[in-house]
């Protein structure tokens, strides 16, 4: 019988060979199966938060939603108040006016002058028909109820100047015997819209003969817009007194 000879050495490279190779192969299999669950739970955990952050996200936009509607409501509803109330308003107010025109034209009706005195814009005006000084005249005229006349339009001192015309000279109720210069009516309010004569006032120019030229009145031969002059106060002339109606 023939024998065989086999050499150890030949069969070595062959086992050496295939077992690292097969381990191998099973630890790259093991990663790849890792690395892929990995990769699942990676990707339905991105999908839950996702769907998460949705559903929040849309809550959140429902709440706001909801919020503003409340709010454009709410807004909705006090504008249509306060719309009902600038009505109301407006008609009450113009009930008050009418009312308010009513009663001024019957308070008109009602309003009447003694006798003797004349009425404009709801005053009384009365000629004195004695002469004396400025402070007799506004004596006189406190005695009536009433004080010198005070001129705060055009329109009075012009209805003055024909009303006055049956004598020249008229106290009226100005002075500056506080305050050279300053010129107020006897009621305490300052002048501000005169009609002095061309050159007046001027206290007298100086000439002693005039003396201090304190207190004011109409002349009414020189035009109605123009026609107020200082006098000594002691002068002697007559006087307009005025009263309301």
């Amino acid at each position: 019988m023939e024998e065989i000879y086999v050499n150890v050495e030949d069969i070595k490279p062959s086992i050496s060979q295939t077992g690292p190779r097969s381990s191998e192969r099973r630890f790259h299999g093991a990663v790849v199966v890792s690395l892929s669950l990995l990769s699942v739970f990676l990707l339905t955990g991105l999908v839950v938060l996702s769907v998460h952050y949705h559903k929040n996200s849309n809550a959140e936009l429902s709440a706001g939603e909801a919020n503003l509607t409340e709010c454009l409501q709410a807004s909705d509803i006090k504008l249509s108040s306060l719309t009902e109330e600038r009505d109301q308003l407006n008609i009450s107010l113009t009930e008050m006016t009418k009312e308010l025109k009513r009663l001024q034209s019957l308070s008109k009706q009602k309003k009447t002058c003694p006798a003797g005195w004349r009425m404009f814009n709801g005053s009384c005006y009365l000629l004195s028909t004695q002469s004396g000084s400025w402070e007799k005249g506004r004596e006189d005229c406190r005695a009536r109820g009433a004080d010198l006349v005070v001129i705060d339009s055009l329109e009075e001192q012009t209805f003055l100047d024909e009303f006055a015309a049956v004598e020249e000279f008229w106290w009226i109720g100005l002075t500056d015997r506080d305050k050279e210069g300053t010129w107020k009516w006897i009621d305490g309010t300052p002048l501000t819209q005169s009609y002095w004569c061309e050159k007046q006032p001027d206290n007298g120019g100086g000439d002693p003969q005039w003396g201090e030229e304190d207190c004011a009145h109409i002349y009414t031969s020189k035009d109605s817009d123009k026609n107020w002059n200082d006098r000594s106060c002691t002068a002697s002339m007559k006087w307009i007194c005025e009263k309301m109606a």
